[in-house]
């Protein structure tokens, strides 16, 4: 898929392409509105404070683990289409309630529920995998994301915009994400009758769906792949409980916002649910593997578990960076000054080389899922981009040294050299971390749907979810460390993302074919 094949939109499988990264691109544009108007709400709305932003941008990711796992049975069941249209149409519904809500309570449960929308990454990948071949659906694949990612910046460069431009007084903002709400609304009806599930099939001319049976969990190919599931199923839930004991935590008003018998509640809520995953997992796969499971429908499960480690070690940790980045570079390079003695790291100047690490993901995700078609070999194509995550990490961690101890008792962190080279050489190697970052993410969804094709749908949701276990561990790792020690951690998760990626990944059967 050359350049001039990207704009021949007579082909139905690039108009496909196109309204379907822009359906991504809606969900991203509708999931991040709140931090671009964040400091608006909070001027004009008296009751609230930056510990109720700090708990809105917790919940606003809560629910999108369980939603990428749901979403991804579904898909699987009935289809992307209908899917994807859905939820651009039933979460517009919280996007329009947060834009007018009046109290906490009501910016709280529209924000939980809106998180669900981050799920739409998933249904791209099924829907883009239909409709190109194997041996071009890596690229095809990292289009797709390289573009709707790009949904979350948008609405930073536009959103407050709209609201001083087009509205102006107080209320702006409001309006500002009822707009944001309507585009998500508009573009989930178009969505249905713009595309279609699958291409024509060839001998009948006919469009014929491939559809999972009923919606349930994944199907395996033997006891050992049973109890992998299993294991890796638990991390899912537990993160859930990571982000219960986290939002515990935060006080607003002198008063936790989670108290003690709610937050046990929710364990136990959690609890049940595993359990109730386990009983449904087993009443499933037992009778399928006491039968026999037959060759053509069996796969490695071990793929899946390598690739949710790829995604929790490069997505996680993107999320992670991209929300401390700004104030590592404000405070290293904190002393450097220009020839007029004038500072040079300002605010600004650290927000814009921190985008730079997001910007990227345009090209680097597509050029993973590029590489991963052209190399020929889809697993070194993986390990390759890993390494360059750990080696990536490890030289971010080496941008700063320990300095002294300062007045608060936490020791500063000082630039290891002196000098105005010494920012261009960090910054240089924060964007080349990042082109390995995204282009691993790419290189991660240019395997996924070659694994099964009649499951891609719960085996994207899976590895989905994962990468937003990852960054809910990082971050958490990242309120008790220090930067460098934090860069070091990434480190140490790619490189054990490596290590079990060359020990489980194996190359799907068919990666290459034509058809």
């Amino acid at each position: 898929m050359a350049l001039p094949e990207l704009i021949d939109f007579k082909q139905e499988r690039i108009r496909t392409l196109h309204y379907t990264w822009i359906a991504f691109f809606v969900t991203f544009y509708v999931w991040f509105n709140m931090a671009p108007l964040a400091t608006t709400m909070l001027e004009n709305i008296q009751w609230l404070t930056k510990d109720h932003i700090k708990v809105l941008a917790i919940c606003n990711v809560a629910l999108t683990i369980p939603a990428r796992i749901i979403v991804g049975a579904l898909i699987d069941r009935y289809g992307p289409r209908i899917v994807f249209s859905l939820l651009m149409i039933i979460m517009s519904i919280p996007a329009f309630l947060f834009a007018f809500g009046n109290t906490f309570i009501q910016l709280l449960i529209s924000r939980l529920i809106l998180g669900s929308i981050g799920a739409g990454f998933v249904i791209g990948i099924r829907m883009v995998a239909q409709w190109f071949p194997p041996k071009m659906v890596g690229r095809a694949e990292g289009f797709y994301a390289g573009w709707g990612n790009f949904g979350s910046a948008w609405a930073a460069m536009t959103l407050p915009w709209i609201a001083i431009h087009f509205f102006g007084g107080e209320q702006g903002w409001r309006y500002a994400l009822a707009i944001n709400a309507g585009v998500s609304l508009s573009y989930g009806i178009a969505y249905y009758f713009l595309v279609r599930d699958v291409p024509k099939d060839g001998a009948t001319k006919a469009y014929h769906f491939k559809k999972a049976k009923k919606t349930q969990p994944m199907t395996v190919s033997s006891y050992r792949d049973l109890i992998q599931y299993l294991v890796w199923s638990f991390p899912l839930v537990g993160a859930m409980g990571v982000l219960a004991w986290k939002i515990g935590n935060v006080e607003v008003n002198g008063i936790q916002i989670l108290p003690a018998n709610i937050l046990y509640s929710i364990y136990g809520i959690l609890s049940l649910v595993y359990v109730a995953h386990v009983f449904k997992v087993l009443q499933v796969n037992l009778p399928v593997l006491k039968a026999g499971v037959a060759e053509k429908d069996k796969y490695r499960w071990g793929n899946v578990a390598a690739l949710n480690s790829t995604y929790f070690a490069n997505f996680g940790a993107e999320l992670a960076v991209v929300s401390m980045l700004p104030m590592f570079f404000e405070n290293v390079f904190r002393n450097l000054t220009n020839n007029g003695g004038e500072l040079i790291m300002t605010a600004t100047f650290a927000g814009i080389i921190a985008a730079s690490f997001a910007f990227v993901n345009l090209f680097a995700r597509p050029l993973g899922g590029l590489l991963s078609d052209k190399m020929n070999n889809r697993k070194r194509t993986m390990l390759i981009y890993m390494l360059g995550i750990a080696v990536g990490f490890f030289f971010m961690a080496v941008i700063a040294k320990y300095g002294p101890l300062g007045e608060d008792g936490i020791r500063r962190l000082d630039p290891l050299f002196d000098g105005m080279w010494w920012l261009v050489i960090a910054v240089i190697i924060t964007i080349a971390t990042s082109m390995f970052v995204q282009g691993a993410e790419g290189a991660t969804f240019a395997i996924i749907p070659m694994i099964k094709k009649e499951q891609t749908g719960q085996i994207a949701g899976m590895a989905g979810a994962y990468g937003n276990v990852g960054a809910v561990i990082y971050l958490v790792l990242y309120s008790l460390v220090d930067d460098k020690t934090f860069f070091y951690i990434l480190s140490g998760g790619a490189l054990a993302s490596f290590i079990f990626c060359w020990a489980m990944l194996r190359e799907p059967k068919g990666s290459f074919a034509d058809e």
